[in-house]
């Protein structure tokens, strides 16, 4: 796509149009473990501002996997990393949503069968609710559900002279807060880290925490890969007390965290 620029001046009653820079949108993708590794490290360089532009394509196909049409893409960056919703009771399977913005894309007639290992999905691999937390000094054997979160990149475009396609330039990188809800019961130590840290203004560095999310296989004991969290801090404390006599009373923490990395292990066949 192209901005459309809108020029009043002069003595014309009518608005002068044209083109501006063109712009190509971001491509939104679904993954889960039996993904190539390449594109998981991809995702683990970028949360650490190692940065590499990937060139690909992208071929749509009819029921026969016969290619229909493909868009190529050059020097594409990530711009969003979505982890889905970690919850105990779920019980369909997981996957990440990656956004990826090129810098060109260019459209053409495909023609062929699609080749790949089309349809061998070990996606049940990986459910949402096999997952482990870890926070120093806390109690997270209860934890239930963590919210989804977006790790995100912000991109800006040199855009200066006369080429008709823009540079792409890595920006902020955003690490997002985090959502944790856990059974009463077992809040204790994160109710006495909210005072420490909240109430009572001990909220220095050395007071914030390191921790990790595991992504664990079916049985609980393989780790299919895992999120590090530095320098966690706690800034909000809610009771969920619904009332009812049967009720499990929850509480959900959130917190906010400086900064994560990504670690991927290849799933075996």
């Amino acid at each position: 796509m192209a901005e459309v620029i809108s020029e009043s001046a002069g003595p014309s009653y009518f608005t002068k149009k044209h083109l501006g820079p063109i712009k190509y949108e971001e491509f939104t993708v679904r993954i889960g473990p039996s993904m190539n590794i390449a594109i998981f490290d991809w995702i683990a360089a970028s949360w650490q501002m190692n940065y590499s532009r990937k060139s690909g394509s992208i071929i749509s196909a009819d029921y026969r996997l016969e290619a229909q049409s493909e868009r190529r893409f050059s020097n594409a960056l990530i711009t969003e990393t979505t982890i889905p919703a970690m919850d105990s009771s779920a019980k369909e399977p997981a996957y990440l949503t990656i956004k990826f913005q090129p810098e060109v894309v260019q459209y053409q007639k495909a023609a062929g069968r699609v080749s790949g290992a089309i349809g061998k999905s070990e996606q049940k691999l990986w459910l949402p609710s096999n997952f482990r937390l870890d926070i120093a000094g806390l109690d997270c054997t209860r934890v239930t559900k963590i919210d989804s979160f977006t790790v995100k990149q912000t991109l800006a475009n040199d855009d200066v002279g006369h080429a008709r396609d823009a540079e792409s330039k890595p920006g902020r990188l955003d690490f997002p807060n985090l959502k944790i809800s856990l059974f009463e019961a077992s809040a204790q130590t994160w109710i006495d880290w909210h005072n420490d840290f909240v109430i009572k203004g001990n909220n220095g560095e050395s007071s914030e925490k390191n921790g990790s999310l595991a992504f664990l296989s079916p049985d609980r004991t393989t780790e299919l890969g895992r999120i590090n969290f530095f320098n966690l801090g706690i800034f909000k404390l809610a009771f969920d007390d619904s009332g009812a006599a049967d009720a499990i009373n929850r509480v959900t923490a959130e917190l906010y965290c400086e900064r994560m990395d990504f670690q991927y292990t290849p799933v075996k066949a």
